[in-house]
């Protein structure tokens, strides 16, 4: 089962770069177009819009399951096990309950606009909004994932802070961490 995860996130890996070398290569050929040739590509403005929705929100995903999103621990590194406890459920709490109102707000949104079409691309303007969806449910099972391994034991004193004060300063999980 592991590895059927960790496949599923170096997918996750694998569409965000290939969403960003899209939104990269659309912007950087229509500008070269409407300044060299006085055309441009019609969809490549709003393509690169949802390419950028799209890999925000996995980027997200990805960075929840390997706690890479940035806060302060200063405090929770010097409590003990119990507190770090509690400041994990804590925090992961809060965090499902505000991935849950982005879940129901985007699916709302998705079944709202599920016949409209963007301007463009005449896609569904619900792929948008699916965006939102796809990281309320992959963002939950994150979240719900690391709240079982804490309560059944399965974190270390390092894994129960779940953020870093600083990008530079090492995290000692991510996806190869025992247990995940």
């Amino acid at each position: 089962m592991s590895k059927v995860v960790d496949g599923f996130f170096w997918t996750l890996k694998a569409v965000s770069g290939a969403l960003l070398a899209a939104m990269i290569a659309l912007v950087f050929l229509n500008v070269v177009l409407r300044y060299a040739f006085n055309s441009g590509i019609v969809v490549s403005e709003e393509l690169a819009r949802w390419f950028f929705v799209w890999l925000t929100f996995i980027g997200a995903v990805v960075a929840l399951r390997e706690r890479q999103h940035l806060g302060m621990d200063t405090l929770v590194k010097m409590m003990g096990r119990t507190g770090r406890k509690v400041c994990l459920v804590l925090s992961h709490a809060l965090m499902l309950y505000a991935t849950g109102m982005l879940l129901w707000g985007s699916w709302k949104q998705m079944l709202i606009n599920w016949d409209m079409t963007a301007p463009a691309t005449e896609l569904s303007t619900a792929w948008f909004y699916g965006a939102g969806v796809f990281f309320g449910v992959f963002g939950g099972l994150v979240l719900l994932w690391d709240l079982y391994l804490m309560l059944t034991n399965q974190l270390s004193d390092d894994e129960l802070i779940s953020v870093r004060e600083s990008e530079d300063e090492p995290h000692p999980v991510g996806p190869t961490a025992e247990g995940r």
